[in-house]
């Protein structure tokens, strides 16, 4: 569960002041303890039409190594697309394509025709 100072503040007012002072600790301090459920790795498989030349993918994998959370990515001339893992929690599809696209070539996910 995820906070934000504010509701923090506006729990801390409610639940700290006169006889509910212990409880509001305890609940307070469960909230407070919560951890955040763990980032599922994901794979997808994008394809890149517009790969022309041998160096293209090398383009492209530096483009998706820049994104926050992808951790691999493998790019394939012969091919057309790129294999690309990432923390789901970090990045998307749409943030994934947006790089390549930035970089010059446009992809899409390749169940998406």
């Amino acid at each position: 569960m995820y906070l934000c100072w504010s509701a923090v503040r506006r729990l801390c007012r409610g639940f700290l002041s006169g006889p509910t002072r212990l409880a509001g600790l305890v609940a307070l301090s469960g909230l407070l303890g919560a951890t955040p459920a763990p980032a599922a790795t994901r794979q997808v498989t994008l394809t890149i039409p517009t790969m022309d030349c041998a160096t293209c993918p090398l383009t492209i994998r530096l483009a998706l190594l820049k994104v926050p959370g992808v951790s691999r990515a493998q790019v394939s001339y012969a091919q057309r697309n790129a294999r690309v893992t990432y923390d789901d929690a970090k990045t998307s599809v749409p943030a994934l394509t947006a790089a390549t696209d930035g970089a010059g070539y446009p992809s899409f996910l390749a169940d998406d025709k």
